[in-house]
């Protein structure tokens, strides 16, 4: 849903480019939710902005000084942090996110500012990043965890039965199960899974 011109002339004269550009470069299934634009007294020295907020990326537009359009957008996956600051005359959107493609966990960051934004459309940008940010930060700590399972073999390969007897070997799968569960490789359930198992080969 995309919110209507600014009745302030001055700041949202000029909007009908940019928006019919990014209306261009929207894939099939992708909306526009939200977009704001830097305010024309921030931009008399250099480039004008257009930020939007669509339901799989963040996409700025800069304007050049003498016409033309540059887009950039960030993946919502690709976010990490996302920060916004009021000043009197506008905000400010800062926000990092990894130049590296996919779910990685870890790699290079790069650091994209916006400013001079009209204040209220810049919030409910915000507040989409914000939403997508942390739902996209648990599907990274989800990655993690798999990936550390994997390096740990499984936790089912990791107690497996490596002989011994009676109960030296069962208190050793069970206090590996611990250890696993303390790290946050298994979780609750399959750690009391794994437990009752144990106890059930005595």
């Amino acid at each position: 849903m995309t919110k209507p011109l600014s009745s302030d002339s001055s700041d949202g004269a000029g909007l009908e480019q940019p928006l019919s550009l990014l209306r261009s470069m929207l894939v099939e299934g992708e909306t526009l939710q939200a977009f704001t634009v830097q305010r024309r007294i921030f931009a008399l020295a250099n480039r004008r902005t257009f930020l939007a907020a669509t339901s799989g990326r963040l996409i700025a537009i800069q304007r050049g000084l003498i016409g033309g359009f540059e887009p950039v957008d960030i993946r919502w996956q690709d976010i990490i942090s996302i920060n916004v600051s009021a000043g009197i005359l506008g905000s400010t959107l800062k926000i990092s996110a990894l130049a590296q493609p996919d779910l990685v966990t870890e790699g290079v960051l790069r650091t994209v500012e916006f400013s001079g934004l009209r204040k209220e459309e810049a919030q409910a940008v915000y507040r989409i990043c914000q939403a997508q940010e942390q739902a996209w930060r648990e599907k990274r700590r989800l990655r993690e965890i798999e990936e550390l399972r994997a390096k740990a073999g499984g936790f089912q390969g990791a107690l497996a039965d490596s002989g011994g007897s009676g109960s030296q070997s069962a208190t050793t799968r069970l206090q590996k199960a611990r250890d696993m569960l303390d790290n946050g490789l298994i979780s609750d359930a399959e750690f009391e899974a794994v437990k009752a198992r144990i106890v059930a080969q005595l």
